[in-house]
């Protein structure tokens, strides 16, 4: 941590709630991200971010244009990658992702996409002789790139895009065409006025043949002039709920042509006649997707946490009401209400953190078996991630909702830094795959398994292991004391298992009925159902293994009480699938319901100390609400002067507007 919590000039409740807690805050933060040299790290680039004013907005962005946003992003991206000798660059996931957040905020920027996609995608799809060529004039920032694969018309559906490449064997290029206004490439960051190439998504086609969909690197822009080549139209889609600093763009080709060779090669290609070589798995190209995802998931994570941190500590400031009559005013942290709506996004928080290192730890090892040829953890892989970046996405965005309704009208305020942080994480819910289309992926996968395990020759993956367990009758709860880790993975692997076979039997029956795929459709909301399951499994699982590794008692009793309350907290706003079948008694949801509300209790003296140990500086935070001094009020006011409209006492509305019409009202009396 760069510099002491507690200071002389500080809020004295939140200094009193510092002093309050049971452990190490500096400990635990180093076993959240991994160790005294990782947390070392972090201060290093803080430090160097701090003093480095070309890294800094000259005014606070809210009160900046669309068109200054736009440029004040590109001015500190170009200084901020002037500077990567600062960071570990191969770290991306670590010190890159930290390093940016410092700098750029919660919002895109030129260069977003082409660290990670249009780079990653190279890594990952061209053959060599294509690496060569492109990936070192993309890292030196010879070129911007960006990725482009949604469409105006489709998104998630990728087999019907309509961008189509087709091959002519005469000049060894592919003619690139967008053959309607749907097939418009639509929505990716950087395409607008930005980027020079992209990595674009058609649909090949070689003798006659359509071979579906496939990645080419195009170039879009003149490199001297950067103005549009012939065959091309580009441009900015406008203002969006966010990522205003980012200019979405369109995308339509008009007979235009590029070389064989910028068609992506690794795993499929055509020869100089036009014969499609396939590749040799159909999944191989989700090495960059299951990238991207891993990142989305720390995101969520860490803004989740930003949200549970300021409205932990706005709570622990803000003093409104009496519990006691007479006994003054309290700090709305004591409510129970608060505590119920604030805590259980800070659990989440920290197990889905926990979850984006090991997604992390799986993209690493799949990548080095894809290198042998090995494919095996691919549809494992692939299948968590679409779950996990619906189920972690979706409860982020609900999670910091209720974080800004905990701050009541502040809230409100882009001072609070809420309504970013929503427009934030709200979008992972739809780009990178839309999050109801990512379960019914997932769904695909499970009832694969759940039919191995009819079938009795069940070949399970690790996450899918708890599918071929024995039936259990009932919950082995007993009382709150008692229940266990091992208890707690075993009521959650039989409600994700019976509804996996639930949704299963649903499937086999309505496709009985009909077509195959219409059984599918009108199966989705239970397949859905059973996905979410899987992954919330796999989340409590993954979260309980880690808070055992925490090396010290002390860290390991507040995360155990944050574990303790996740998964209460699911099960009791999931009670009706875990009572069926007389699985659970009304007297055991009784119990874990109490035993949410002990842990509501356990949690409060412990509650500042947490969000502190995600070590976020107040430049990383940019929250007036959540400053780590506590001192809002006078910050707050202090904001509100830097407002362009406080420049001058009387705004022209007055002598234009608002002034004649009251002088007129008053003549009239």
């Amino acid at each position: 941590m760069a510099r002491p919590l507690i200071q002389s000039k500080d809020n004295p409740d939140i200094t009193k709630e510092r002093r309050a807690g049971t452990f190490d805050v500096r400990e635990m933060a180093c076993f959240l991200y991994g160790g005294e040299d990782k947390l070392q790290r972090r201060a290093e680039i803080l430090s160097f971010v701090k003093s480095t004013p070309a890294l800094h907005d000259p005014i606070p962005v809210e009160f900046m244009t669309r068109e200054q946003r736009i440029e004040n992003a590109a001015r500190k991206i170009v200084a901020m990658t002037d500077n990567l000798e600062q960071i570990d660059a191969s770290d991306f996931f670590g010190e890159g992702m930290y390093y940016q957040s410092l700098i750029m905020g919660r919002d895109l920027h030129p260069l977003s996409l082409h660290f990670v996609m249009f780079i990653p995608t190279i890594q990952g799809q061209t053959d060599d002789e294509q690496m060569d060529e492109w990936l070192s004039v993309a890292v030196a920032r010879g070129i911007i790139g960006t990725y482009a694969q949604t469409e105006l018309g489709h998104g998630t559906n990728l087999k019907n895009l309509e961008t189509t490449a087709v091959y002519d064997p005469e000049t060894e290029e592919f003619v690139i065409n967008s053959p309607t206004i749907t097939s418009a490439k639509w929505w990716p960051g950087a395409l607008g006025k930005s980027s020079n190439y992209a990595i674009v998504v058609a649909q090949l086609y070689t003798k006659g043949v359509c071979r579906g969909p496939h990645p080419f690197i195009v170039q879009l822009r003149d490199l001297e002039t950067h103005m549009p080549l012939k065959g091309i139209r580009v441009g900015d889609i406008g203002p969006k709920f966010g990522f205003n600093s980012s200019d979405n763009g369109f995308l339509l080709f008009d007979n235009y042509r590029i070389p064989r060779q910028n068609m992506l090669m690794r795993y499929s290609k055509v020869l100089p006649d036009g014969t499609f070589v396939a590749p040799k798995h159909s999944k191989l190209g989700y090495g960059a997707m299951v990238f991207v995802r891993s990142i989305m998931i720390k995101d969520q994570a860490t803004q989740l946490a930003a949200a549970a941190c300021i409205a932990v500590r706005y709570s622990a400031i803000r003093r409104q009401g009496e519990i006691e009559p007479g006994s003054g005013e309290v700090q709305i942290l004591d409510y129970q209400t608060q505590q119920f709506r604030i805590f259980p996004q800070l659990a989440r928080a920290f197990a889905f953190m926990f979850a984006a290192y090991e997604i992390r730890d799986l993209y690493m090892k799949v990548t080095e078996q894809l290198t042998h040829g090995n494919v095996d953890l691919l549809p494992e892989i692939h299948a968590l991630s679409s779950g996990l970046k619906s189920v972690v996405s979706w409860e982020a965005a609900q999670g910091i909702e209720q974080c800004r309704l905990s701050c009541g009208g502040h809230g409100y305020s882009l001072a609070s830094a809420f309504p970013e942080i929503y427009a934030y994480s709200v979008g992972g819910c739809t780009y990178e795959g839309e999050n109801i289309v990512m379960l019914l992926q997932v769904a695909r996968f499970l009832m694969k398994a759940v039919e191995e395990v009819r079938g009795g020759n069940a070949r399970l993956a690790d996450i899918c292991g708890y599918l071929a367990k024995p039936h259990r009758a009932h919950s082995s709860f007993r009382s709150w004391d008692m229940y266990t880790d091992q208890d707690i993975v075993q009521d959650f692997e039989h409600v994700a298992r019976k509804q996996a076979f639930r949704a299963f039997d649903i499937l086999k029956k309505h496709q009985s009925e009909t077509s195959a795929e219409e059984g599918w459709n009108r199966t989705s909301i239970e397949l859905c159902k059973a996905s979410r399951m899987h992954v919330r499994l796999y989340l409590v699982r993954n979260f309980l293994e880690k808070v055992a590794l925490a090396p010290t008692a002390s860290l390991r009793a507040p995360l155990t009480d944050l574990t303790r309350l996740y998964a209460s907290d699911l099960i009791i706003s999931s009670q009706g699938e875990f009572m069926k079948s007389g699985y659970m008694s009304e007297t055991q949801i009784e119990g874990i319901r109490s035993g949410l509300y002990h842990s509501l209790a356990k949690l409060r003296p412990n509650a500042v100390l947490l969000v502190d140990s995600w070590d976020f500086d107040d430049v990383e935070l940019h929250s007036v609400l959540g400053r780590r001094d506590g001192n809002v009020y006078p910050a707050l006011l202090e904001w509100a002067q830097k407002s362009q409209l406080n420049k001058t006492e009387v705004l022209p509305t007055f002598e234009k507007y608002l002034g004649p019409m009251m002088k007129e009202g008053r003549s009239k009396l």
